[in-house]
């Protein structure tokens, strides 16, 4: 289901083009996962880089990304972006199952979770079956704007870096075992590490203004030296909400290539 590179690469630079925010920024609406600005319960598991708290070989990057979401917040309508914590900023590599089919998966099988845990063992086993050596390095290329969330997009900085990152997710989302417990792959790879998530959005909210700092965002990185984020491991993790991942030390993490 996944893209090819090339497609990918263009896809993403669209989605940050000033031309695409205003359309954007029609459509964004509160966020249900937070109420009166506080995190509300939304459960689930998926598989991300380890949080930005947990990752020091990308200390520097999540630092710039705090700085980023600090400067948003200083020039955003008061109260419109609700921002996340940045010990928590990482990115989803392969999204499994949350909120209403969690709650519904864990209540029709005692044993799902543990399940889960074992299929996503497998895929990862499977997934050290390439050749891949060199880490994977992704290059911060734009505010990404969706209906309920602000984040920046990656893109790779070359092809293998993607592949790796595809033969991951082929891994996985082609694991019958995990087809079986009903999750499967619902969305297009959209690499981003979400910044907040929108509050109630003011009927005079001035789309236009917004867009056009967005676009002043993201010509300041165009003129600097390229924002990397390493992508060397993979870890399952359970969330609660969208601002804490966990995970037990035996749960299944893999180290993405062999140096």
């Amino acid at each position: 289901m996944d893209e090819t590179y090339q497609i990918y690469v263009n896809r993403l630079v669209e989605l940050t083009l000033p031309s695409s925010y205003p359309s954007q920024l029609q459509h964004i609406h509160k966020s249900p996962k937070f109420a009166d600005g506080q995190v509300v319960p939304f459960p689930g598991y998926s598989i991300i880089t380890p949080p930005g708290a947990e990752d020091p070989d990308n200390c520097l990057f999540y630092q710039h990304l705090e700085s980023i979401q600090n400067q948003l917040l200083l020039q955003f309508p008061p109260e419109l972006l609700i921002p996340l914590p940045a010990k928590s900023f990482h990115l989803t590599l392969a999204d499994l199952i949350w909120d209403r089919d969690y709650k519904a998966a864990i209540a029709e099988n005692p044993h799902f979770e543990s399940q889960l845990q074992e299929c996503i063992r497998e895929s990862f086993a499977k997934y050290q079956q390439s050749s891949f050596k060199e880490l994977g390095q992704w290059q911060l290329l734009g505010l990404l704007v969706f209906p309920r969330a602000l984040g920046v997009s990656v893109v790779p900085k070359t092809e293998q870096a993607y592949e790796q990152v595809l033969q991951l997710r082929r891994a996985i989302y082609q694991n019958l075992g995990l087809m079986t417990l009903g999750l499967e792959q619902k969305y297009y790879f959209t690499a981003h590490i979400t910044l907040g998530y929108f509050n109630e959005i003011p009927p005079e909210l001035d789309r236009e203004a917004l867009g056009t700092l967005l676009t002043s965002f993201n010509d300041q990185w165009m003129e600097k030296e390229p924002q990397l984020l390493t992508i060397k491991q993979a870890q399952l993790r359970q969330f609660k909400d969208m601002t804490c991942y966990q995970r037990s030390t035996d749960w299944p993490s893999i180290e993405l290539s062999r140096e």
